[in-house]
């Protein structure tokens, strides 16, 4: 897996498979912050995965997540690394943990992994 900046202070991720324009990762505080503040003023519904590289679990969820935006494009996809992230991700206890947004609102928290149980939660709120 590797970033790559692009225009603005969003980031597209780059891995082995497609890149898809609704998946996102903050790199900084700053990108974090800039996707928090699009996603709150966004009627889209968005999902945010909170995780670490060091992380066995998140490395385990994390290409189910990607492959998963592919087939909710109505949806933002965000992978933010706590360790990346530390000022704004300091609420986050435990990895790997989802917030889903709808109409700019939190509207649900995941914990854990489970493709099956990220899917229906991805499904119940897109």
């Amino acid at each position: 897996m590797r970033k790559q900046e692009s225009e603005g202070e969003n980031l597209d991720f780059e891995s082995n498979s497609n890149r898809n324009v609704n998946f996102k990762t903050a790199a900084s505080d700053q990108s974090l912050l800039t996707i928090l503040d699009d996603i709150k003023s966004s009627k889209t519904p968005a999902v945010i995965n909170y995780g670490a590289s060091w992380c066995g679990v998140c490395s385990q969820i994390f290409p189910a997540f990607e492959q998963l935006s592919n087939s909710f494009q109505g949806m933002k996809f965000v992978y933010a690394d706590i360790d990346e992230c530390p000022e704004t991700t300091r609420h986050i206890r435990y990895t790997p943990t989802f917030q889903f947004y709808r109409n700019g609102e939190k509207v649900d928290e995941m914990f854990g992994t489970g493709e099956e149980r990220l899917r229906d939660r991805l499904w119940l709120h897109s």
